[in-house]
């Protein structure tokens, strides 16, 4: 059975995400490690993934980039790769390979999670991150924290189970001191 992990990136030593237009999202893109990612081992579980799932809002902002991008190391893989888009309102997909899961998130994520090994990864946002985590349907998170104390932004686990073990899998460091931190489910 394949499993969903979910890489949560640009993420706050105060448990924040960077919100687009603050200074904490600034100075995420402004580190090399954003404009250009070349971590090889990143790019190939990337490019390895079953399927690439979003909610519609993250759907649409990594759309308009990769789709335009000519450049950016992800655009291939996500261009070329299959994504699914979980959400209830979105009617179309125009990026290429995509298609709308718009059914009950858990039977159209074990429609996803059946017939192989592998990975998907949960792109995001906020609110499928989330639905995910109460359904217990994660299994894998791979944090990129930076070392920023941001104080404005989004919880990411706000409003999911109270209690929701994670086992510590490895921990690195980049130069400019982000932890990329690997956590599993206990299962």
């Amino acid at each position: 059975m394949r499993e969903l992990i979910a890489t949560v990136f640009n993420y706050s030593l105060d448990g924040l995400l960077a919100d687009e237009g603050t200074e904490f999202w600034k100075f995420c893109f402004g580190l090399p490690e954003n404009r250009e990612p070349d971590d090889r081992g990143h790019l190939d579980f990337l490019q390895s993934a079953y399927a690439h799932i979003m909610g519609r809002t993250a759907y649409e902002g990594i759309a308009g980039a990769m789709t335009t991008s000519t450049d950016h190391p992800f655009a291939g893989i996500l261009n070329a790769g299959r994504k699914v888009v979980f959400s209830r309102t979105l009617k179309t997909a125009d990026w290429a390979n995509t298609t709308i899961a718009a059914g009950d998130t858990r039977e159209e994520v074990d429609k996803l999670r059946l017939g192989g090994d592998g990975h998907i990864v949960v792109w995001g946002g906020v609110g499928l991150w989330r639905s995910l985590m109460r359904l217990d349907l994660i299994d894998e998170f791979q944090v990129s924290m930076f070392p920023y104390v941001a104080g404005e932004g989004t919880r990411l686990f706000d409003g999911v189970p109270k209690s929701y073990q994670l086992d510590l899998v490895s921990s690195t460091a980049s130069g400019n001191g982000i932890v990329y931190l690997e956590y599993r489910r206990p299962r």
